[in-house]
């Protein structure tokens, strides 16, 4: 994929869309169509669609809790491919959900690629790098039990998607956005889930 062109989310969302085909998809298909090398597209694609209405699928939080887990393992790892166990390359979501989702994320994402560039770069590299992957791991715990409260995993979600955009467009405010937004984030969603 294009990691610093001025619409590469854009692009991202339009291999997403040309991956989908038939009544379902599977996370075998997007990961053939964004390719097993793509470890930020991957991780944007499902942070996006936990992102947006396609968030209704039953354990979709959960499942992209359990792919960007993986993902971040082996990016800290350094591996040059993408790995994900069968029971999860085998689970499929509803094309028309899939859909919907891409259509209703796809006007923001337009919005905010405007202002995304290259900058603060050395945030990407290590030890700076690690401290933000740490971070998406730590988030993605916790993730699975979100579902009991209404919109959280969707704002976690959201939260790893910029991030992720981060990465792809190499932009290092945007890490930093996101950086203070995974220490942020799990502390208010316990506060509010445990009545605080």
């Amino acid at each position: 994929m294009k990691d610093e062109t001025s619409n590469a989310l854009s692009e991202i969302l339009e291999e997403l869309e040309a991956s989908v085909s038939g009544e379902s998809i599977a996370v075998e298909d997007v990961v053939e169509r964004m390719g097993e090398s793509s470890f930020a597209s991957l991780m944007l694609v499902f942070s996006l669609i936990s992102t947006s209405p396609a968030s209704a699928i039953p354990g979709i939080t959960a499942i992209v809790a359990v792919i960007v887990f993986i993902l971040t393992v082996q990016m800290i790892a350094g591996r040059d491919h993408v790995w994900l166990p069968p029971f999860v390359m085998r689970r499929r979501m509803a094309r028309d959900k899939v859909c919907k989702g891409i259509a209703w994320i796809r006007k923001p994402v337009s919005w905010v690629e405007k202002f995304l560039r290259p900058r603060f770069t050395w945030l990407l590299k290590k030890p700076w790098i690690l401290v933000l992957q740490f971070l998406i791991l730590g988030l993605t715990l916790v993730m699975p039990f979100m579902e009991i409260v209404p919109t959280s995993g969707s704002l976690a979600s959201a939260v790893i998607a910029l991030a992720s955009a981060g990465l792809l467009t190499r932009d290092g405010a945007l890490i930093l956005i996101a950086g203070v937004l995974l220490l942020i984030v799990p502390a208010v969603l316990f506060f509010v889930g445990t009545g605080g």
